[in-house]
């Protein structure tokens, strides 16, 4: 399976829509854990790396397409 490309601030789409019916989340912290915010309702939840990248269906939008990096 091909490995997921992503970095601060890009827009990803999850597997699953959030309550507030909005599946746009921004990544807002990186590290062993990762801080997304939700695009709608502006709630933010921090998910473990792992579980984010099993959780993550694709990025929607790049912030800087020239610095992402395979994680």
């Amino acid at each position: 399976m091909e490995k997921k490309l992503y970095e601060m601030n890009d827009i990803v789409e999850m597997k699953k829509q959030h309550p507030c019916g909005t599946n746009r989340w921004k990544i807002i912290r990186m590290g062993a854990d990762i801080r997304v915010k939700c695009e709608g309702c502006q709630h933010s939840v921090m998910i473990p790396r792992r579980e984010f990248e099993k959780k993550m269906k694709k990025v929607l939008v790049q912030a800087n397409p020239t610095e992402a990096y395979e994680n």
